[in-house]
């Protein structure tokens, strides 16, 4: 089966209905290991099928006349759109294109992040880390110019790179109606902080959310880290969502289950610590107690499936949590 015949195929026709079944999205990233959906369109249509209540993905084509297809798709099925962007770091042209795009198609926000990968694998150095900080810190001051300018609400994730401590700092810098955050619930796991106080602690700036429950086990050198489907993991997501609610009654919530082999978080070794200044044993204590008290023996993994069975599960993943947010979480 190749992927444009997967958009119809997997979402089975039961569920092929113009009309959302839950007000839940579904980011591009729900579908970044067998899948990878390159065109929004196509994407768009798929969420659709799935009953989905909106999508956050990039636009894979700026043009004018593809941003309007797309913005009246949206629309017509009744169904919100945010985008995914880079942070301006150097010429900030392409994300001032993205911005004004996200502004014609309707985005709700832009969600960046400030780091692609993992705070613990990517800086070898504390010297590294403060190269990143500086350049970051940068991009933010461009990229806030720019939101506030075009009046595009920007969303930052919490990437796996700041502390909820460190995010929160940075956003009390920049008090502007047009920066928030894309609020993920279970990145800060692998940085040793508590999900809950993250979700707390970030909440008030929320423009958009990666929703998504979390499974741990141990392993030698720290805890293996893992997206599990909604109500399997140790999140208390009914929790959170209402947290997220008290804040912004109307905010639209996003799915992000992503489907792998779990995430080593090698917290028990020194390299791991390197580009920390203010984690101590407390944290690790902390979490540590959380991965003993809720580990899991089985953890979703792609192992041993070829791509035609790592796409079913990575969709059928995705429905599971659909089904969850509708039926248990009032979304």
């Amino acid at each position: 089966m190749n992927r444009r015949q997967f958009v119809t195929a997997a979402a089975g026709t039961a569920l092929a209905s113009a009309a959302p079944r839950t007000g839940m999205g579904i980011a591009t990233t729900c579908y970044m290991t067998a899948w990878r959906p390159k065109d929004t369109l196509q994407f768009l249509e798929h969420c659709r099928l799935l009953g989905a209540g909106g999508i956050q993905a990039s636009l894979s084509s700026l043009e004018p006349a593809y941003v309007k297809r797309v913005r009246d798709k949206a629309e017509a099925a009744g169904m919100y759109v945010e985008l995914m962007g880079g942070l301006p770091k150097g010429d900030p042209a392409q994300f001032e294109a993205t911005l004004k795009a996200g502004k014609e198609v309707g985005a709700l926000c832009v969600r960046s992040a400030c780091l692609g990968g993992r705070r613990y694998e990517t800086f070898r150095t504390r010297e590294d880390w403060n190269n990143f900080v500086a350049e970051s810190k940068a991009a933010i001051e461009r990229g806030v110019r720019i939101a506030e300018r075009l009046k595009v609400r920007w969303a930052l994730e919490n990437h796996k790179d700041w502390t909820a401590e460190e995010f929160v700092a940075i956003l009390k810098q920049y008090p502007s109606e047009y920066l928030g955050v894309c609020v993920d619930t279970g990145n800060n796991i692998s940085l040793l902080d508590d999900p809950m106080e993250v979700v707390e602690a970030l909440a008030p700036r929320a423009f958009s959310t990666h929703l998504k429950d979390m499974g741990v086990r141990p392993y030698e050198d720290g805890f293996l880290l893992s997206e599990v489907p909604m109500g399997e993991g140790l999140l208390d997501l009914k929790g959170m969502v209402e947290v997220l609610r008290r804040h912004h009654p109307k905010l639209k919530l996003t799915l992000e289950m992503i489907t792998r082999n779990p995430l080593k978080v090698p917290c028990l070794t020194d390299q791991y610590w390197v580009p920390f200044e203010r984690r101590n044993g407390r944290y690790l204590a902390r979490t540590l107690r959380l991965v003993a008290k809720h580990s899991q023996a089985d953890l979703p993994t792609i192992e041993g499936k070829n791509a035609d069975e790592a796409l079913s599960y990575e969709n059928a993943n995705v429905k599971r949590c659909l089904d969850y947010a509708s039926s248990r979480l009032g979304i």
